[in-house]
C-alpha cells in the first residue's frame, strides 16, 4: 500500500515508522525540518519538507497513485483542507484526518470525510473509566 502522511508529529512519525515496518511504501510531508528528524535515520520512505496542500509537492510524494493519505498536523484546518484536496483533486481512495475540535470533526464527517477526534476519544475513555461519572 502507498501511503502519504501529512505531519510528522509524534503520531505522524510513529505511524510512518509502523506502516513502513509493515512493508508499506510511505511518504511523509511536514513544513518543519526538525519535525522530520523524528523519523529514524534508517527510515525507508520518502521525506518532503513543505505543506500538505501544495499540489506539486503532493504529486512528487505520489498522490496520483497513493492508496491512502493521513493528515495529522497539529492544525485542524490544515488537516481538513488537505483531506479535501486529496479526495477531490487526487481521488485518493482512503483519506483519514485528525480534528481536535469535536464540532469541526462532526461537520467534516457530514461531508463524507473520515475524521478521528482525539478529544472525543479522550472524553469517552475517561467517562468509561469513571463509570459514566454519574
Amino acid at each position: 500500500m502507498k501511503v502519504i502522511i501529512i505531519g510528522c508529529s509524534r503520531l505522524g512519525a510513529m505511524l510512518a515508522t509502523s506502516l513502513a515496518g509493515a512493508g508499506h511504501e510511505i511518504s511523509v510531508i511536514d513544513p518543519k525540518a526538525e519535525a522530520l528528524e523524528r523519523l529514524p535515520h534508517d527510515f525507508p520512505g520518502q521525506v518532503f519538507q513543505g505543506v500538505g496542500i501544495d499540489l506539486e509537492l503532493l504529486a512528487k510524494a505520489g498522490a496520483d497513485t497513493a492508496d491512502a493519505l493521513i493528515a495529522v498536523t497539529d492544525r485542524d484546518s490544515a488537516n481538513l483542507v488537505t483531506a479535501q484536496v486529496a479526495r477531490e483533486k487526487f481521488h485518493i481512495p482512503r483519506v483519514i484526518a485528525r480534528a481536535y475540535d469535536p464540532r469541526a470533526a462532526e461537520a467534516y464527517r457530514a461531508m463524507g470525510l473520515d475524521i478521528f477526534c482525539p478529544t472525543t476519544f479522550g472524553i469517552d475513555y475517561v467517562m468509561g473509566r469513571l463509570g459514566g461519572a454519574e
